[in-house]
């Protein structure tokens, strides 16, 4: 009877724990049988705790298996949060950009321009700036030499040109442009130009140009007729607005291009002088304008004044701006002081490998920059003397006869190209050339003149070469920026060592400034003592030419009792005053 009983509570606890438990299993009838006859105090039941358990649980334990399964499961439930965080900081950092031209939002009528022009993908510049563009924002594009800049502004402004003509219905009127493009110098400008000319066949619009060194009459002829776009340097775009050939009704795109140059190099009150009667127009309704700022480097006192001259401007800067491109090898060829600079130019035994001479020799185009004029003329005539081929590219060069040059270096109009280019760092910005090889005869002073150098080679991902001569006073910038090039850092922070020996030089002189203030000042704080005696020694210097004064100023006086020796003794000029009285 025992032993149904126990039989009968085994079987009633048995079920009411498999109804609980998923995990539960049962050992079979027969071999429970068999089990409570031999100990009957031995339950035959395994189970996990769920749960919907009651709070007294009682202690059960699972199979190898399942614990085995369970923990690989936690291990994959922590893996999976540990990953999921980096996944979206990863994917927040680093955006997909559009890989082709037609993910960025261009008409077919554009696309047509970019498939003439051969580009198949557009650069990170064009990628981050040409939908920056298109959304109305007024941004600073910012991206190294070479990197495609000029396209990355000019087909938005072309695009939205279109489209604003078709949703207002107005033509173009003449004297009245829609979008304007300053540029620095005259030679940046045509080649603006020439990117422009080459988007108006499918665009259908007009550009027009206006720079220095050429008459004014065709160009105003060219402003009297129909115009969507006009590129033109400040001062020459001024006069015209002066003389009425050009009015600011219709005016609606803004583009600065070399904007640190625009603000660096002397032309800030001109584009200002330009941009005033827009910004007065703009406090109107419906009278604001879009401003696109380009630029290849921008230094923080660059960043503080443009964020002050255009408020709220928004700023677009590519992952290699600041940085040496990376499709070009550079070289810095040391000099010990010992050797001539020009024999190094061409070749020397001196030094374990030929600067220019192999690039001559293999018909590629070389650009020397220099950084004074005498070095531009020293070079140019060593090179001539050698028999080399070379045009000057300089402030003392005349206009037109630079824009000469530049032909004559590209190969223009039919004629041999000449390979050399020596230069100063005039060149060294908005030009577009196709240069193999670019050398620094004269290092050049900071690192930003470096990147602008360096940018003429090695353009739209080419390949290039530089090499630099660096003398024992430019060893402190070469070193930094050999360093930071091999670490893949940014280069506008490094300063050189004249840099450095000129804060030196300025703090000494201001110590030595300060030093001979305090001086002065605790000298003439000694006491009244010290005073007298200055005084007194002014008036002995004061008084030499008269005999009895000088004698009195010198003689110390002694006391005899309350009167002086030198009172009692009257002088010759007293003496013969009396005689004459009597």
């Amino acid at each position: 009877m025992a032993s149904k009983l126990l039989k009968l509570r085994t079987l009633s606890t048995m079920a009411l724990i498999c109804r609980r438990s998923p995990f539960a299993f049962i050992i079979p009838s027969t071999a429970t049988t068999t089990a409570t006859r031999a100990s009957p105090s031995v339950t035959s039941v395994r189970c996990l705790v769920t749960a919907d358990s009651p709070v007294s649980k009682p202690v059960v334990t699972a199979s190898p298996l399942e614990r085995l399964r369970q923990r690989q499961m936690r291990d994959a439930a922590k893996a999976a949060t540990r990953i999921q965080p980096a996944v979206k900081e990863t994917t927040k950092e680093a955006p997909q950009l559009p890989l082709s031209f037609q993910g960025l939002g261009l008409d077919p009528e554009l696309m047509m321009a970019v498939k003439e022009l051969g580009l198949a993908e557009p650069t990170e510049v064009q990628a981050l700036g040409i939908p920056a563009v298109v959304a109305g924002e007024s941004v600073v594009i910012a991206s190294h030499t070479g990197s495609g800049k000029t396209l990355a502004y000019m087909l938005p402004i072309v695009q939205a040109l279109r489209r604003d003509e078709v949703e207002s219905g107005k033509a173009t009127r003449p004297r009245r442009p829609r979008a304007v493009v300053l540029c620095p110098t005259r030679e940046l400008a045509e080649q603006v130009f020439h990117v422009a000319k080459s988007i108006c066949h499918h665009a259908r619009f007009r550009a027009a140009m206006v720079g220095g060194g050429t008459r004014m009459k065709p160009q105003e002829d060219s402003l009297n007729t129909a115009v969507d776009l006009v590129v033109a340097t400040p001062g020459r775009l001024l006069m015209h607005v002066e003389e009425g050939n050009m009015a600011y009704g219709d005016l609606k795109y803004v583009v600065l291009d070399e904007a640190d140059t625009m603000f660096d190099k002397g032309f800030g009150v001109e584009v200002r002088k330009f941009l005033g009667p827009l910004r007065n127009r703009s406090k109107q309704p419906d009278g604001d304008f879009q401003t696109i700022l380009v630029t290849a480097t921008i230094t923080k006192a660059v960043q503080k004044l443009l964020d002050e001259e255009f408020p709220g401007i928004k700023h677009v800067h590519t992952s290699t701006l600041h940085k040496a491109v990376s499709s070009a090898h550079h070289d810095f060829v040391r000099l010990t002081g010992t050797e001539n600079k020009l024999e190094a130019l061409l070749q020397a035994s001196f030094i374990p490998m030929f600067v220019l001479e192999p690039s001559l020799a293999k018909g590629r185009r070389v650009m020397v920059f220099c950084n004074t004029l005498g070095s531009c003329r020293a070079v140019d005539h060593f090179l001539s003397e050698r028999g080399t081929s070379s045009v000057n590219y300089h402030g003392a060069v005349p206009a037109e006869e630079r824009v000469e040059n530049l032909k004559k270096f590209k190969g223009e109009d039919g004629a041999d190209s000449i390979p050399a280019l020596v230069c100063t760092d005039l060149a060294a910005r908005g030009l577009d050339l196709v240069v193999d090889h670019v050398i620094n005869f004269d290092f050049p002073l900071n690192p930003i003149d470096y990147l602008h150098r360096t940018g003429r080679t090695a353009r739209m991902g080419a390949k290039g070469k530089v090499t630099s001569l660096v003398t024992k006073r430019d060893q402190t910038l070469a070193s930094q920026l050999e360093e930071s090039m091999r670490k893949g850092e940014t280069l506008e922070g490094l300063t050189s060592s004249r840099e450095r020996l000129e804060a030196l030089k300025r703090k000494e002189i201001e110590e030595k400034r300060k030093e001979k203030a305090k001086k002065m000042s605790h000298d003439s704080s000694r006491g009244p003592k010290s005073s007298r005696w200055e005084v007194g020694k002014s008036k002995v210097g004061s008084l030499q030419g008269t005999r009895g004064k000088a004698r009195t100023a010198s003689t110390p006086t002694t006391r005899v009792g309350s009167s002086s020796r030198v009172a009692r003794s009257p002088s010759k000029k007293s003496v013969g005053l009396s005689l004459k009285r009597r």
